[in-house]
């Protein structure tokens, strides 16, 4: 009984501390039409401190969805456009010589943001991608001797052409894993397309955006999400769906295990709860439940699953995939 008080006073206290999402959602829909799901990753993302890769063909509103949410949040944006001759120091900054007094001083790069947007990250080769992985996971930048803390909120959204294979360099598996989701962007319906030729013929889409939170009600808001339930049966759910990308035959799932060639890594675990919670907050609710894992899930595993030549044969997806192992996985 005192567990059912508990749970009714988180969800008062979640239903209170997340009523900023309403001013957000607002300020994203009077600029963008529709491409709802891209929106609500960013929050995931926002909630957890987790980066997102963007997979979508261009003119979808990608960039124009960043700048409004870094916007709308008081914070500071960077867009870095991937090319092949960009340069690790053009990324995370260089020392410069000052011949007047004999010295060096630090000029930062575009990194140092609230939010940076990495534009077709697939274009730059390995070195400079992995000028990245610090500032990703260790929320720092290295230049010369020093090692500089970078700000929160810090959230990397990179974007990729799904379809353009020529001048690209894949990334690094270590490297996408350290994206939380990957989020695949897709076209709007024909109303969302009619309204935004209308818009677009009418002058309306160079709305002002002004802010509507501040940074302190996101760290704020992640201490919520970190206090959400997650009980034992869900946290058993996350492990077994996880567990049967990697030994799908313990799972009934024989018929899986020529088509893998590696399973999800530890993060995805980590992650998928993260994710759980982050949804149930956005959905208002104190505690998870099987829906908000079966919402996130693929977002979370597509990159994490290694097909073998089998499987790509015979044209089967990691999106496939999961969805054989969510049919199979007892859900509490």
């Amino acid at each position: 009984m005192s567990q059912y008080i508990d749970i009714e006073a988180l969800n008062q206290q979640i239903g209170i501390e997340s009523g900023f999402l309403d001013g957000l959602l607002e300020m994203h829909s009077s600029v963008i039409v529709g491409q709802k799901h891209m929106m609500n990753r960013m929050m995931l993302g926002l909630l957890t401190r987790g980066h997102i890769l963007l997979e979508g063909f261009p003119g979808l509103a990608k960039t124009l969805a960043i700048k409004t949410l870094a916007s709308s949040i008081d914070a500071s944006f960077s867009r870095i456009q991937f090319t092949p001759d960009l340069l690790p120091a053009d990324i995370i900054g260089t020392l410069i010589y000052n011949p007047a007094d004999h010295n060096f001083s630090v000029r930062r790069g575009p990194v140092f943001a609230n939010f940076v947007l990495a534009d077709e990250i697939n274009r730059a080769p390995a070195k400079v991608q992995s000028a990245l992985l610090e500032a990703m996971q260790e929320r720092q930048v290295t230049i010369g001797k020093e090692s500089y803390k970078l700000e929160e909120p810090f959230l990397v959204l990179a974007t990729q052409n799904p379809i353009e294979q020529e001048g690209t360099y894949p990334l690094p598996e270590a490297q996408v894993d350290r994206f939380m989701m990957k989020v695949v962007v897709g076209y709007p319906n024909m109303e969302e397309e009619r309204e935004i030729m209308r818009r677009n013929l009418n002058g309306e889409i160079h709305k002002e955006i002004k802010p509507v939170i501040h940074v302190s009600d996101i760290l704020k808001a992640r201490q919520s999400v970190n206090k959400i339930y997650l009980d034992e049966r869900i946290e058993k759910y996350i492990l077994n769906l996880i567990f049967a990308t990697r030994n799908p035959g313990d799972y009934k799932l024989a018929d899986l295990i020529p088509l893998i060639n590696y399973g999800a890594s530890p993060r995805a675990s980590i992650f998928l709860a993260q994710a759980a919670k982050a949804n149930a907050f956005l959905n208002r609710r104190g505690f998870v439940i099987p829906d908000d894992i079966q919402n996130v899930v693929k977002d979370i595993l597509r990159h994490r699953i290694g097909l073998s030549y089998e499987a790509e044969a015979e044209n089967i997806n990691q999106e496939n995939i999961i969805s054989r192992i969510l049919s199979k996985v007892e859900v509490p």
